[in-house]
């Protein structure tokens, strides 16, 4: 994928945006777990973008663990 990462917080709704790649009307949706929905590339099946539904909510206790079911694999990428 390549992409580099954005995170938007849309403060009225509470929900926390990863995106990869923009949205797009053909991207399919699926909750991967309570409250998270994964966008992923019809043709592919590679995540694009994660929606963290109240996002604020699970962060209130910092002692807390958030963990979502996906691998991750992360590189620097040129400024």
């Amino acid at each position: 994928m390549g992409s580099r990462l954005s995170l938007l917080y849309d403060n009225e709704g509470d929900v926390l945006y990863v995106e990869a790649v923009p949205p797009y009307a053909a991207q399919l949706s699926n909750e991967i777990a309570d409250g998270v929905v994964a966008r992923m590339n019809p043709d592919t099946g590679d995540v694009e973008c994660l929606e963290i539904l109240s996002f604020r909510r699970r962060f209130k206790n910092l002692d807390d663990v958030f963990e979502l079911p996906l691998a991750a694999r992360m590189k620097l990428l040129p400024v």
